[in-house]
């Protein structure tokens, strides 16, 4: 009985957990075999402990190369998703215009409908256009499905604001610009910046409608589906561990930083 009500106390932080460890177990896995020296091509039993992969990261052929375009190509995604995305926010939110319902409607679209489906069409469009499969066919698929992740998540947070904020700047003699600045801005920058987030995993990570409109050109998850196909070097897993490390830094910081703000404030 005693064991029976401790699980029930503490049950949600047991579940918690687990799915904590279900979710980063493929990273483990991954991270454990960077340092597996395969014998033969694929590197799915372990051998050997190396760390002969991270002292050559980019020894196998082509592999920075692509690592280094899907980067730039989630960069730039990124970037024109949430300038995009933002704006558009801000007019559903803020503005009242004919087909406003409509447009709403249509902002899910990218993210309800099948991957390969949206990939289909965007190489038929690009194909009706005489366009050229390649660098600027994978950005602007990119920036199309990435901006309904943005405009989801911007909305929410423009939503949640207090107007009477801004009137109150206006109140003190502030200008449309400097209300945007000081005030809005800085309030919708969380939801911004998850939208950017977002935007750039999803863009980074993506195959299917990459694939599809990419040509002869090959991004990082090409890259590595082609691999699988013929072999997989243990520098995949280097790379994957280290942007998986990057990650978790990079939210551990911000998490730093957020409470170091909150203690100066209280």
């Amino acid at each position: 009985m005693p064991l029976v009500n401790w699980l029930k106390r503490h049950f949600v932080v047991i579940a918690g957990l687990l799915t904590l460890g279900y979710l980063l177990l493929p990273n483990v896995v991954v991270t454990v075999f960077s340092f597996n020296k395969p014998k033969g091509r694929f590197n799915y039993e372990w051998q050997q402990f190396s760390t002969d992969a991270w002292q050559d990261p980019c020894g196998v052929a082509g592999l920075c190369g692509s690592l280094s375009l899907s980067l730039q190509i989630a960069i730039w995604a990124t970037l024109g998703a949430t300038l995009l995305g933002t704006m558009i926010a801000f007019a559903l939110v803020r503005y009242r215009f004919r087909a406003r319902g409509a447009v709403n409607s249509l902002i899910f679209l990218p993210m309800a409908m099948p991957e390969v489906v949206m990939a289909a069409s965007l190489l038929t469009l690009f194909l009706n256009l005489g366009a050229q499969l390649g660098f600027w066919t994978i950005l602007i698929a990119h920036i199309m499905f990435c901006l309904s992740f943005v405009v989801t998540a911007v909305k929410a947070r423009v939503m949640s604001m207090d107007p009477r904020l801004e009137q109150a700047a206006q109140d003190l003699y502030a200008g449309p610009a400097q209300t945007f600045l000081r005030v809005t801005l800085p309030i919708a920058a969380p939801g911004i910046a998850a939208g950017a987030l977002l935007a750039f995993a999803l863009s980074f990570d993506d195959f299917i409608i990459t694939n599809f409109n990419a040509g002869s050109t090959v991004t990082f998850p090409m890259f590595v589906w082609g691999s699988a196909q013929r072999g997989t070097p243990v520098q995949i897993n280097v790379i994957g561990t280290a942007m998986f490390l990057v990650a978790v830094l990079l939210v551990l910081t911000s998490m730093v930083v957020g409470n170091r703000r909150n203690k100066q404030k209280a």
